[in-house]
């Protein structure tokens, strides 16, 4: 049975993936970042992506069996005019030199792509792929709803992001005020479990996009304040949900469009995703496909090369 095979390398993590008879076999491995930082310069991770992605397709091959039909690579961070990011460059070339050395087509797809994709992948939701819906990206480096309206062929497009920082970006810098180690969310949500404090932030908005920088600015001064950790990190979970909460509504009465896939890093954690579930009745993956990861590279590689759909020759 013929398998396609995904390459993603994110700001955050390393990754490649072969999708085969409906089934997933995914390598991964975080960036590592010097102990105190909150993040990697785009230098830093183009050079840990050469030095990781080698192994871990060595580790993923040979667990794989059989021909590869077609590669798809991550070239981009999401399906807009000018997005670029240096580090997704070391997965585009590796995947143009394996399409070229097994003769088979390239696709190229965005970093979001791939999100959306693994998360309705990781909820056995593909039957969405060719359906519209509303679909939520939250991560260190995007909080945006998007308006899907046929995955597959990347007819994609932007309802509201936020306009200054971005969710896991808050997450981990206050988790860096809390003495937690980089990237703080599953560290934040386990200090946020053992608060019973309950938060009704009000969001601010601007222009009709979300704002978070106010939700750092105010767990600064509930720790200045002598806040007790876990209620800050409560706090800021809170605050985070209001916001997303209401991006949501908004997209719904815009649309009209009721079904809503939560995907990204941030949508692992639970509290959040509790509340949007019964709120919303959300779509979500499990943490391994919420993260970043090149499981919906290769989905996405599969849909396309089996649609017809002409890709990128190598």
């Amino acid at each position: 049975m013929t398998g396609f095979l995904g390459i993603d390398t994110s700001n955050y993590t390393t990754s490649c993936a072969v999708y085969r008879g409906g089934r997933v076999e995914q390598q991964k491995r975080l960036l590592p970042v010097p102990e105190g930082q909150l993040g990697l310069r785009q230098s830093e991770a183009v050079f840990s992506h050469v030095k990781q992605l080698g192994d871990l397709m060595d580790q993923l091959m040979a667990r794989d069996e059989g021909p590869i039909a077609a590669v798809g690579a991550s070239s981009r961070p999401r399906d807009v005019e000018g997005s670029y990011m240096p580090c997704f460059l070391s997965g585009l070339m590796a995947a143009q030199t394996a399409a070229a050395a097994l003769h088979v087509p390239l696709y190229l797809f965005s970093h979001q792509a791939g999100h959306v994709a693994a998360a309705l992948f990781g909820a056995g939701r593909l039957d969405l792929a060719e359906r519209c819906f509303l679909a939520f990206h939250l991560s260190g480096g995007t909080t945006e709803c998007l308006l899907v309206n046929h995955l597959a062929k990347g007819d994609i497009a932007l309802l509201c992001a936020t306009n200054d920082c971005n969710a896991g970006q808050i997450i981990d810098r206050v988790g860096g005020m809390l003495g937690l180690a980089f990237p703080a969310g599953p560290a934040l949500e386990a200090l946020a479990l053992q608060s019973g404090q309950r938060y009704r932030v009000r969001p601010t908005f601007r222009g009709g996009q979300p704002c978070l920088s106010g939700i750092e600015n105010q767990c600064r001064r509930r720790i200045d304040d002598g806040g007790a950790p876990c209620d800050v990190a409560r706090f800021c979970l809170d605050a985070l949900l209001g916001v997303i909460a209401q991006m949501a509504e908004s997209a719904i009465a815009e649309t009209g469009v009721s079904t809503v896939l939560f995907a990204g890093g941030v949508t692992s954690n639970t509290i959040l995703r509790a509340s949007l579930e019964e709120r919303f009745g959300g779509i979500f993956a499990p943490p391994v496909f919420s993260a970043d990861n090149a499981a919906g590279i290769a989905v996405l590689t599969a849909l396309r090369h089996q649609s017809g759909i002409s890709g990128r020759r190598a």
